[in-house]
């Protein structure tokens, strides 16, 4: 069987996760709300009488709710791979690197727990090595 960590660790991480998926989920509750109040804001106004009285504020307006919706979407995104991160810590394969089957040291599974790979594979990975 490959490198574990001890039951004791992979809870601190479990909590570790735990946290950061309610701070993520706030985060994107928050824009779900800014997103939803723009397109309240703009109510029965048709998009030409937006550009006849204020061009630019509907435009950047538009480019407001645009960077929101995308913070929105990286935010689930980063939500789900938290929570396959929580899936792998049950099932023991928690902080095991895919490609060399070694342990992925606990620094680097602090501050990206949703990373399956050690630097040194997910390197030769981005060059092109592996």
């Amino acid at each position: 069987m490959a490198n574990q960590y001890s039951k004791t660790k992979l809870e601190k991480f479990r909590k570790a996760i735990e946290k950061k998926m309610g701070s993520v989920s706030e985060e994107v509750d928050s824009l779900k709300e800014g997103l939803s109040a723009a397109s309240n804001k703009q109510g029965g106004v048709t998009p030409d009488s937006i550009f006849s009285v204020h061009m630019a504020d509907a435009g950047t307006d538009s480019h407001e709710q645009e960077k929101n919706f995308m913070f929105m979407n990286r935010g689930s995104d980063y939500f789900k791979n938290l929570e396959i991160a929580l899936e792998r810590i049950a099932e023991g394969s928690f902080g095991v690197c895919k490609i060399c089957d070694c342990l992925i040291p606990e620094e680097r599974m602090m501050e990206v727990p949703n990373a399956t790979k050690c630097v040194s594979c997910k390197e030769k990975e981005k060059l092109g090595l592996t």
